[in-house]
């Protein structure tokens, strides 16, 4: 008799032991994946942050070089009809035509600024998107410790090894 209530009480401070065990590691394994997400999360905010400065570098280099076309293409033009009109000569056909020849040259470089623009605009967009995806691949889900789950299942294993106990109390009787 004194056996098996040493036996069972090694068993409930087991068990006890145990829970509190499993609920630290709970607690500690709750810790670690709110702090996994935590950095999913900077990490996702510091690749925008960059993606952002970039898309605007590249917005102001276009602008720059759209302004810079413009003002080079007003300055050959102007100087252009200065010297024409300057020589007395009117504007012919063929001066027109080298005339609009500025300007379709000009148009098709703003055009393809334009369409590099809308390219680095598309990249930056599917970037973005790249980062969130990112970021979801990084982070875990979160499963907060369950102390209920845990007092329960520790006493069921308490349970258990009671009525185990019994059993072969009685099956030693039966011999």
């Amino acid at each position: 008799m004194c056996n098996t209530t040493a036996l069972l009480v090694t068993q409930i401070a087991t068990a006890g032991l145990q829970y509190k065990m499993q609920t630290q590691q709970a607690k500690n394994t709750y810790a670690q994946q709110k702090r996994q997400n935590e950095l999913a999360k900077s990490n996702a905010i510091q690749r925008y942050a960059a993606e952002q400065l970039k898309i605007r570098q590249v917005a102001q280099r276009y602008a720059d070089k759209e302004y810079e076309a413009s003002r080079k293409a007003r300055k050959t033009r102007a100087t252009f009809i200065t010297e024409a009109g300057g020589a007395g000569l009117a504007l012919s056909g063929s001066t027109n035509r080298l005339l609009g020849d500025y300007y379709r040259i000009e148009g098709n470089y703003k055009s393809s600024l334009a369409r590099n623009m809308d390219i680095n605009i598309s990249q930056y967009e599917r970037n973005l998107e790249a980062i969130q995806f990112g970021q979801e691949a990084q982070s875990t889900y979160l499963t907060p410790p369950n102390s209920h789950l845990l007092f329960a299942s520790a006493a069921l294993n308490v349970a258990n090894s009671y009525y185990s106990l019994q059993r072969t109390k009685e099956a030693e009787g039966i011999k």
